[in-house]
């Protein structure tokens, strides 16, 4: 009798196993940290000293954070520090391991420093976008905090058209319609000095002994 009434008490309970929800896992807070990007000068110019400045804002505790920079314009005679960590530079790429590191409202913020000089080949136009990406194991799949800026390099200098200390030509141009009316008036003056000239002859041959 009881192995008659087990086997179907086993299959129900097999069956309210297979049936039964996975229980879903309830997910964790967001982790409160984002990277904080300045550029000083912003609009650097091709040949001209940029420091960006990156912090990291929040209250969370991170293992194993990295920040990351890279830029679209090339960078020359780069200096990099991070506190704390240590970096890798490249002309448009920079990476700072943190290691662990904990926020705290009121505490000093991990502090990365990047110094270089754009490089002279930028073309004047070109777009630059510089982007700093944070990651740690805190964040799921891989995902990182993203803080970024950017600036068109200005168009070309003014042409100068004229050097310090250099003698400039008066150039007078008349008016269209006051040359239509000068060729007359040149030939009025003229008309009325050849008259002259001829009345003046005429009387010194009318004078007695006159040649």
């Amino acid at each position: 009798m009881w192995e008659s009434v087990a086997g179907p008490v086993v299959s129900m309970v097999a069956a309210a196993t297979l049936i039964a929800p996975t229980p879903t896992p309830t997910p964790g807070p967001p982790v409160d940290a984002t990277p904080v990007l300045t550029t000083a000068p912003f609009g650097a110019l091709p040949g001209q000293q940029v420091t960006h400045t990156i912090t990291i804002s929040g209250t969370a505790a991170l293992t194993a954070a990295v920040i990351t920079l890279t830029t679209t314009a090339d960078l020359d005679s780069i200096t990099a520090r991070a506190e704390p960590g240590r970096c890798t530079v490249s002309a448009r790429t920079v990476v700072c391991e943190l290691g662990d590191v904990r926020l705290a409202a009121g505490g000093t913020a991990p502090r990365v420093t990047i110094t270089g000089r754009i490089s002279p080949g930028e073309p004047r136009g070109a777009l630059v976008r510089n982007r700093v990406t944070l990651t740690a194991a805190q964040f799921a799949g891989g995902s990182a905090q993203v803080a970024s800026n950017a600036y068109l390099i200005p168009g070309a200098d003014p042409t100068i058209l004229e050097s310090p200390g250099q003698t400039e030509a008066a150039v007078t141009i008349v008016p269209p319609h006051r040359r239509s009316m000068a060729a007359p008036a040149v030939a009025v003056l003229v008309a009325g000095a050849i008259a002259v000239g001829a009345l003046l002859l005429a009387r010194r041959r009318r004078r007695p002994g006159g040649t």
